[in-house]
């Protein structure tokens, strides 16, 4: 015993001692590789390797085999802190592989032992199905040659079985992930299993078993699952996942194996397409059936634009463009179309901004507890909005706490009130027996008890249960229906393989004519093997969902219930309905102005006629009465363009409003004489015939109306116009201007000249610098306001108002003053008869200057005199003080000598005004011999008449 002991430790002792070292060391020591193998040393060189003795920790090893052998153990091992590699118990072995085909047996199965690939020393089992016998043996062995050690065994049809024989459908059910509808469908559809196999009148001679996994709606899981059903014994005639991303994996693949595929619980619009999914079938109608139901609702409540707000995954966005196909063929336009990742905000505020009023939302529940808190925030609701959502979402989707929003309970069920749901009715409603000769009432019952008293709202696929049980009805009805068509082909449906294309054909041809009752409703496909089904229409009111209807999309029928509610009078507009509403001119505005324009008529007609009555008069005669009687003619047809100014769609009719339009234009009347007047003729009628004027409306930015209605106005303002109206004006306006320059210019040259024949040239002048500076403020103007009638009225009008006016009464009323004041009525011919010759114009004018003249110089003589008058005292007052100082300069001179006799004595000179007078320079003597010289002058070389003028 004590020998036994030392060799053990004496055995283990390298290994303890290597222990020790590579703990103190921090790695692990290099290991052999298994025997026909090597290793990979990652991250290392030859070089690295041949010298390195010590690995770190966590460092990975992997083995590789050579040749065509697999690697049987552990592939990678790691170095643990410890210094040791993982799994050291388990050896790794380098091994040849056998043939895989011995791994499948068709009618039969294959037990492997161990499980595992077929390498050496794996042992192989083989059974057949009940109705089959095996030929060869039962076992086979795979030897180190990588060979079997017997043939491949058969399974035959036993023509003297009796028994049924069994076919194998491979079902996904996701008892878990993200949909776990597995939880109710697989009993579903084991229930479905059980009545058929008891049934003798569909597939008699055969017995449906059901072989299923765990997919978890993952497609990753699927893939390997998918894999262990196809090469795994026994042969499945058809797979049935669940979930839109493992059918759409499972439907892809199936048809290199020549699989019919059978969902029940997949609603991506993508499965629809036949030619990546060509023996794709299911009972769960596609997403895109709810698209008809909302399209016939759109109808029936007269909208015409809506707006979508979809999350961007692959089955709303193909639901999406399915619905945008069909609303378009409904001559329905989708105005806004918004989408979003994961935060809705953004998408929600462009539907406020673009005025959505009918939105059709596609996302998940999570998604629509985001989209309505911002709905919320945005006031997207009420009774001018309505939402049409998915109705698989819980009853109570709005009430759940979600940490994901920041509203509360009562805002989003204030948000939520009165959308409208479509859900495919996935239960009857109507108590029929179908193919199973059970209710829809019944099968929920005996579901209920399957599940053991589970809550229905806790167990995953609930809702899809009876779409799972009529897809198992549908395919065992698809299944009798191939038997005869098969038999009389010398084929059975125990036949299949998965190189039979003949078998799945008649599959295909059954399933794609099936029609029958099932506890669903009514179970047919369309062309693209998706389920046709009626749609419930329910409506949010009050907190709760009410069923407001149902729709066939198979036979377009409605049933409607007529119990919807609306926040407001009835369904909302579509899009905010905009009144057009034609601004017209204020007509208290055109009627003063009218008035003014009357006014100013009269007065034009006063004047012409008092210029016509009084055109034999001198003075009259002397200011050309014909020019200004063609003046008043113009001012009177300028006035009258006010009125047409003013008319518009108030006065007539729209339909007459052209006819306005192609005979009044405001500029058309300015009118000049003669020739002017043949040009601008001229040049209208040639606007006319190139560019006639029509009506033009002007649309304004739209106007929220005074009431709470929910309409928006348009505001409309009519216009003359034409397509180059601007180059018509242009020329127009510069034809006129170069007149007015050229009138200004000449009235500035003529400002000073006295003409005989022409006395009122400065008036003239007057009227021209009038017209012109009007003319130059209101063209701009009123093409600048031209989109404000009241304005743009009231600067033309009145411009031609006052330019008329002021015209008028600078021509007229100074004639009509001074032939009243003074009286001159007298013709030229009476007054030559009279005086013997006409007084001439000039002589009147020179009289008149002279006046100012003398007026003038009779001022500077009284300035003058009062300056004499002042120098007079003042010298005056010089004089007196000279005579005292020298008057007392003499008594001081007496004292100091002998007085004088008196006779001797020089008396002072006296001054006299008639001395002084001659004493003082030029311009300080009489003014009265300056006024004899003017005398003088004025006799000597003025004429007789005019010397009381100088003297008045």
């Amino acid at each position: 015993m004590a020998q036994l002991l030392f060799l053990l430790i004496f055995n283990m002792l390298p290994t303890l001692v290597a222990s020790i070292h590579n703990s103190t060391t921090g790695g692990c020591a290099i290991i052999r590789p298994p025997r026909d193998g090597g290793i990979r040393y990652r991250g290392l060189t030859q070089e690295q390797i041949r010298s390195v003795q010590i690995l770190p920790v966590d460092y990975e090893i992997e083995y590789i085999c050579r040749g065509s052998r697999v690697i049987v153990g552990p592939k990678v091992r790691k170095c643990l802190s410890n210094g040791t590699w993982t799994d050291l118990d388990l050896q790794s072995r380098c091994l040849l592989l056998c043939p895989r085909v011995w791994t499948s047996l068709e009618n039969g199965r294959v037990a492997v032992l161990p499980p595992g690939p077929p390498v050496e020393g794996t042992i192989l089992h083989y059974t057949c199905h009940a109705g089959f016998l095996l030929e060869g043996r039962n076992i086979s062995h795979c030897t180190k040659l990588g060979k079997w050690d017997s043939p491949k065994p058969l399974c035959v049809y036993d023509r003297n079985y009796t028994g049924k024989k069994k076919l194998y459908i491979g079902a996904l059910f996701p008892m878990s992930g993200g949909w776990p509808g597995g939880q109710a469908c697989l009993p579903s559809a084991q229930m479905a299993l059980d009545l058929v196999n008891n049934r003798s009148d569909i597939l008699p001679d055969y017995e449906l078993e059901l072989i299923h996994y765990d997919s978890m709606c993952d497609p990753g899981e699927a893939t390997k699952l998918l894999y262990d059903l196809l090469y795994t014994e026994p042969i499945k005639i058809v797979l049935m996942p669940g979930c839109s991303s493992v059918s759409t994996l499972v439907a892809e693949a199936a048809r290199m194996w020549n699989l019919i595929v059978f969902s029940y619980g997949s609603s991506s619009p993508a499965l629809s397409n036949r030619q990546r999914f060509p023996t794709f079938f299911r009972t769960h109608p596609s997403a895109t059936l709810h698209n008809p139901t909302r399209v016939r609702l759109f109808q029936k409540w007269n909208w015409s634009k809506i707006a979508t707000i979809q999350q961007t995954t692959e089955v709303f966005t193909s639901t999406l463009d399915d619905l945008e196909q069909r609303v378009k063929e409904a001559q329905i336009e989708i105005s806004v179309r918004q989408s979003f990742l994961t935060d809705p905000a953004v998408a929600v505020k462009n539907l406020k901004r673009q005025d959505a009023r009918i939105i059709v939302g596609l996302f998940y529940e999570t998604e629509a507890r985001k989209v309505f808190c911002e709905v919320y925030k945005e006031k997207l609701f009420g009774k001018k909005y309505v939402w049409f959502l998915i109705g698989w979402y819980a009853d109570n989707w709005f009430k759940i706490k979600d940490p994901a929003i920041n509203c509360t309970v009562e805002q989003m069920t204030e948000a939520v009130e009165g959308h409208v749901t479509t859900e495919i009715v996935m239960l009857n409603p109507e108590t029929v027996r179908g193919a199973s000769n059970l209710t829809s009432q019944e099968f929920i019952a005996q579901l209920m008890s399957r599940l053991g008293g589970k809550n229905p709202e806790e167990t995953g696929g609930f809702q899809e249960a009876p779409l799972a049980y009529d897809a198992v009805w549908a395919l065992a009805l698809a299944l009798n229906k191939t038997v005869a068509p098969l038999r009389a082909k010398g084929r059975r449906l125990e036949d299949f393989n998965y190189n039979n294309k003949d078998i799945t054909a008649e599959i295909y041809r059954a399933l794609n004519t099936s029609s029958f009752e099932g506890v669903s409703g009514h179970v047919v496909f369309d062309a693209q093997g998706s389920r046709m089904a009626w749609t419930l229409i329910e409506q949010l009111q009050g907190g709760s969902y009410k069923k407001i209807g149902y729709y066939d999309s198979s036979k377009g029928n409605l049933s409607w219930y007529g119990n919807d509610k609306w926040i407001g009078a009835g369904p909302p507009a579509d899009q905010t309905m905009v009144i057009d509403q034609y601004r017209y001119l204020s007509q208290k505005l055109f009627v003063s102005v009218s008035v003014f324009a009357g006014l100013g008529i009269l007065l034009g007609i006063v004047c012409l006629t008092f210029n016509i009555y009084n055109s034999n008069v001198r003075y009259i005669q002397n200011s050309q009465p014909y020019l200004n009687n063609i003046t008043a003619v113009g001012c009177v047809l300028a006035l009258a363009a006010v009125f047409p100014l003013g008319i518009d769609g108030h006065h007539v009719h729209r339909s007459q409003f052209p006819v306005v339009c192609q005979h009044l234009d405001p500029w058309k009347l300015y009118a000049t004489v003669g020739g002017l007047l043949a040009i601008d003729v001229l040049s209208l009628m040639i606007w006319q015939i190139i560019d006639p004027l029509h009506v033009t409306v002007e649309q304004f930015t739209k106007e929220a109306p005074k009431a709470d209605l929910d309409v928006l106005i348009q505001p409309l303002l009519e216009h003359c116009s034409s397509k180059k109206i601007n180059t018509w004006l242009g020329v127009v306006f510069g034809y006129k201007g170069l007149l007015l320059l050229l009138g200004i210019f000449l009235a500035y040259e003529t400002k000073s000249i006295s003409t005989e024949k022409i006395n009122d040239h400065r008036a003239v002048g007057m009227a021209i610098y009038n017209v012109a500076v009007l003319c130059l403020i209101t063209a701009p103007v009123t093409m600048i306001l031209s989109s404000q009638q009241d304005a743009s009225f009231a600067f033309a009008s009145l411009a031609i108002v006052f330019s008329v006016y002021i015209t008028l009464v600078v021509l007229f009323v100074p004639k009509m003053r001074r032939l009243i004041t003074r009286g001159e009525w007298q013709s030229e011919q009476q007054d030559t008869l009279k005086t013997g010759s006409s007084t001439n114009n000039n002589d009147e004018e020179k009289s008149r200057q002279l006046e100012r003249e003398n007026r003038e110089l009779q001022k500077i003589i009284q300035e003058k005199e009062e300056r004499v008058t002042e120098l007079r005292s003042q010298l005056a007052e010089r004089q007196a003080l000279r005579s005292r100082r020298h008057q007392s300069s003499q008594n001081q001179n007496q004292n100091h000598s002998a007085p004088s006799p008196p006779s001797s004595q020089a008396e002072p000179p006296s001054y006299s005004p008639g001395t002084e007078q001659h004493s003082l320079p030029p311009s300080f003597s009489n003014s009265s011999n300056l006024y004899q010289g003017e005398g003088k002058l004025s006799r000597n070389h003025c004429h007789n008449s005019r010397l009381p003028l100088l003297y008045k």
